[in-house]
């Protein structure tokens, strides 16, 4: 089990199969070292965290929502090192999607959902890039999408 493994398994995260993609693209590719990996939403198996931020959830959810996205890309990760999480070199950026309402601004305290749990799960090595951006909707009502770009050996 790789370092990466433990530190989840400490916090009693659980990595769930990687979800199908729902329209005509792939989970991720790889392009040489760099693997780029498509959005995750923040989906669990109890059918995830809806709604729009501000509106129908508040802050906390919101993060809870991003932390989704966060374990569901460390399982595309995974696949994409052949099982193996040590083979992650480096969490290179994160694109963060929060799905928000009118009056909500707090998009960046957001994605800290997923940001903090790369540095929690893989070090100073998770530490990344990020953009945060507020849409109008995501796919079937999600309240956050997160995509990343990481570096595999």
């Amino acid at each position: 089990m790789s370092e990466v493994e433990q530190r989840l398994t400490a916090k009693g995260i659980v990595l769930p199969t990687p979800t199908a993609p729902v329209a005509n693209y792939v989970p991720f590719v790889r392009s040489g070292s760099q693997v780029f990996i498509s959005g995750q939403v923040s989906i669990d198996a109890n059918g995830g965290i809806k709604g729009i931020v501000g509106e129908d959830i508040d802050l906390e959810a919101a993060k809870a929502a991003a932390f989704l996205c966060g374990v569901n890309l460390i399982a595309q990760m995974k696949a994409a090192a052949d099982g193996d999480l040590g083979r992650i070199k480096r969490v290179i950026k994160l694109g963060g999607f929060v799905q928000a309402g009118p009056g909500f601004f707090d998009i960046p305290q957001v994605i800290n959902g997923c940001s903090d749990l790369m540095v929690e799960a893989f070090g100073d090595a998770g530490r990344h890039a990020r953009s945060a951006v507020g849409v109008y909707r995501l796919p079937f009502n999600f309240a956050v999408e997160v995509d990343a770009i990481v570096e595999v050996l």
